[in-house]
């Protein structure tokens, strides 16, 4: 274990808890931000005039930011320490969505969010390697999915809440919230995460050759088959995540008989599905077979999208499938970052979760995109939806590797 790690294992038990409750509420403002945009996009295209596939644009920047944050600034956690690594950035993000609210531009907005993704890219690996490393044995991945369940509570509340906050604030309201929270955040985990956590306590060196070091052993034996599992489910899952939220609020007002405000609560209650499907889940991963978890929950969310095509739709129906197939997605998001500390050791733990989620954005940034050219080509609300069933059954099929990473971990031990 690294020296953050060990720093961790000898904190308090109150201190540890507000460690752990402070970080997911970070992974709260990831999910609130990254659903801020997509609710904002049908208030600014009555507002503004604004064209509705551009915001396709502005959906992809918070995602190359997060992917350049991810393996650029993120795997610094294993080298300079996890609080310098959590706290700045957390704070950056705070600046950067309070800055969204003034915009009014698409030009704007791409930079704003941008830069966010930036922040959100260095600051989450090492939340999810930190929650890790203040697990318990044996509990890890369950820890890790209820800090990072703070993604999906985040979203949720987004969308239950996004029609109360644009009536008192407006859509700045939906930037305003959550980039003063993250600053206040950023506040309290300076002073609740160990300091022997920095780079002045480690000892370590940081350099070129420093950095790249774990990054190299994830591209060859013993890891490179986990790591090809971990990275190649968590891109393809991330183009089927994308394609539904970002564009859930704009296409449901399409389908007879769904508001905006229907949609945006149809959002909310996706996400909170995410919530119960990646806690779940990821309770298996640790008392149940990995792969064979993974598998179900993929053919159950690719059932489910098919479903959604074939009912009649209305919002009871579709609420409730989106629940299952929406939910399960944005959960098993989670629950793969929670299976990591099944494949790789503490020492490169942030630095496989950093270049994870930096490969993750390629399929990210193309699921906003893969859903603007289905809306363009005219495809129905339903239709769109039985499209997002192929990610899920190519994820399927890559989880069928998963028990023969798991055993390549255990050889390397």
């Amino acid at each position: 274990m690294n020296a953050a790690g060990s720093a961790g294992t000898e904190m308090g038990g109150g201190r540890r808890l507000a460690a752990l409750i402070l970080m997911a509420g970070v992974m709260l403002i990831d999910g609130f931000d990254l659903n801020a945009m997509p609710l904002a996009v049908p208030h600014l295209l009555e507002g503004y005039g604004l064209p509705m596939t551009a915001f396709g644009t502005v959906f992809a920047a918070v995602l190359v930011g997060l992917g350049l944050g991810a393996v650029a600034l993120g795997p610094l956690g294993d080298r300079l320490g996890r609080r310098v690594m959590i706290v700045a950035p957390c704070l950056a993000i705070g600046i950067a969505t309070l800055a969204t609210a003034s915009a009014t531009t698409i030009g704007a907005f791409v930079l704003w969010r941008f830069l966010t993704g930036l922040a959100l890219g260095a600051c989450l690996p090492n939340v999810s390697a930190l929650s890790a490393e203040l697990a318990p044995e044996g509990r890890r991945s369950t820890v890790m999915a209820v800090v990072s369940a703070g993604i999906a509570i985040g979203a949720m509340a987004a969308g239950l809440l996004a029609p109360n906050i644009v009536a008192a604030a407006g859509w700045h309201g939906l930037f305003l919230l959550p980039g003063a929270i993250a600053c206040l955040l950023a506040a309290g985990l300076w002073f609740v995460l160990p300091a022997d956590a920095d780079a002045t306590a480690q000892g370590r060196g940081a350099s070129s050759l420093g950095l790249l070091r774990p990054l190299l052993e994830l591209v060859r034996p013993p890891y490179l088959l986990p790591f090809a599992v971990f990275a190649g489910a968590y891109a393809v899952n991330a183009v089927a995540l994308y394609m539904i939220t970002s564009w859930i609020p704009t296409l449901l007002p399409r389908q007879e008989g769904f508001s905006v405000d229907i949609a945006a609560r149809i959002s909310g209650f996706v996400q909170g599905g995410g919530l119960l499907f990646g806690i779940g889940l990821s309770w298996l991963l640790d008392r149940w077979k990995p792969g064979l978890a993974l598998l179900c929950g993929y053919l159950i969310i690719a059932a489910c999208f098919v479903a959604v095509r074939l009912v009649d739709p209305t919002p009871l129906n579709w609420s409730v499938l989106l629940l299952f197939a929406g939910g399960g997605i944005s959960g098993i998001h989670t629950a793969l970052m929670a299976f990591t500390p099944k494949l790789f050791p503490s020492r490169i733990l942030s630095s496989a979760m950093g270049l994870g989620v930096a490969i993750a954005r390629i399929g990210a940034i193309g699921g906003p995109y893969a859903g603007a050219a289905l809306i363009d080509s005219g495809v129905s609300p339903g239709g769109y939806f039985a499209w997002v069933a192929l990610p899920a059954l190519l994820c399927a099929a890559i989880c069928l590797a998963a028990p023969a990473a798991i055993r390549a971990r255990e050889r390397a031990e």
